[in-house]
């Protein structure tokens, strides 16, 4: 059922939201980093320890009010082989607590390549008579720049295995428009990624109404949400942009159907950074992040219809 795990445990949880990962370094409290440099040293390999040990605690701590986890692969890819290894760690301990795992990777290719691409993330690769799970992600961020030839690699996973997609639609950055605003026989760009968006996904749509293909589309650009939205019925969407870049609640209520599914509304730095925010000690960065998203929590649900099935 492509997202219907995630819109499960949305509902289970009471909770429209998911965590985003950004491990940069200086985000990280000193405490952590200082013991995994004194085992590894000040090397990738002592970064990427502290960075799993970082996500590990934030995810003890979130994994029972929050449904989703969004570990964004740059920061982890940073250290190399070292980080990849921690991203795997951590995408499996999150799956281990029941989160479900959004890769924010933006992958975009054809053919074999995007073949490999899902593989990698979201599904299995065969070595002489055993296969292996790399990454085990549950959907993954994509660029659909290239049309139907990198969607259509991605399909047969998702089908095969109950994994889903976000397709970039309309960006959250500031500078988004130059392109996805542009018209395009009369509509703007982005428009009619979403219309490709709803074609793509037309023959998944499952017992929820929603399809294995979602699209991201962000809080900074509320009209175009709620645009996106009424042409998109059977699009679930991943929402970035509330919080620090100055989306709010307000505005991504659009985003959602009449009985409050139909999206999950990213935060990271307003989450894994609160202790800065709150004035927490940094030995609890994670208590301060379950309050942050407790809050967050609070602040979407007094915009949205009660959440049900």
């Amino acid at each position: 059922m492509a997202f219907g795990k995630l819109i499960e445990s949305i509902v289970k949880t009471n909770n429209p939201t998911v965590v985003g990962l950004d491990p940069r370094l200086e985000l990280l409290p000193e405490f952590i980093k200082q013991a995994a440099y004194e085992e590894y040293g000040q090397t990738p390999e002592g970064a990427a320890e502290a960075v799993l040990r970082w996500g590990m605690g934030l995810i003890d701590a979130l994994w029972d009010i929050v449904p989703a986890i969004k570990p964004q692969s740059a920061f982890y890819e940073q250290f190399g082989w070292a980080g990849i290894r921690a991203l795997e760690q951590t995408v499996a301990y999150a799956r281990k607590r029941g989160l479900y795992v959004i890769m924010d990777a933006k992958r975009g290719d054809i053919g074999s390549t995007m073949s490999a691409y899902a593989a990698a993330v979201l599904g299995e690769v065969q070595i002489g008579q055993s296969a292996y799970e790399p990454i085990g992600a549950d959907a993954l961020t994509v660029s659909g720049y290239l049309g139907s030839d990198c969607i259509d690699a991605l399909l047969p996973l998702c089908d095969s295995r109950d994994r889903g997609v976000f397709v970039l639609v309309k960006t959250s950055n500031p500078s988004s428009g130059e392109l996805q605003d542009r018209l395009l026989e009369g509509s703007p760009v982005y428009a009619a990624m979403g219309a490709m968006c709803e074609q793509w996904g037309s023959r998944t749509v499952h017992c929820y109404g929603y399809s294995a293909v979602g699209a991201v589309v962000g809080a900074t650009y509320p009209r175009q949400l709620a645009e996106l939205r009424k042409a998109m019925p059977t699009t679930f969407f991943l929402v970035p942009g509330y919080g620090a870049q100055g989306g709010t609640a307000a505005d991504v209520a659009a985003a959602f159907d009449q009985r409050g599914l139909g999206a999950v509304v990213n935060s990271s730095r307003g989450i894994i950074a609160a202790y800065k925010r709150l004035g927490y000690p940094e030995q609890e960065y994670a208590a301060a992040a379950r309050q942050a998203a407790l809050d967050m929590q609070s602040d979407l649900l007094s915009h949205l219809p009660a959440i049900t099935l």
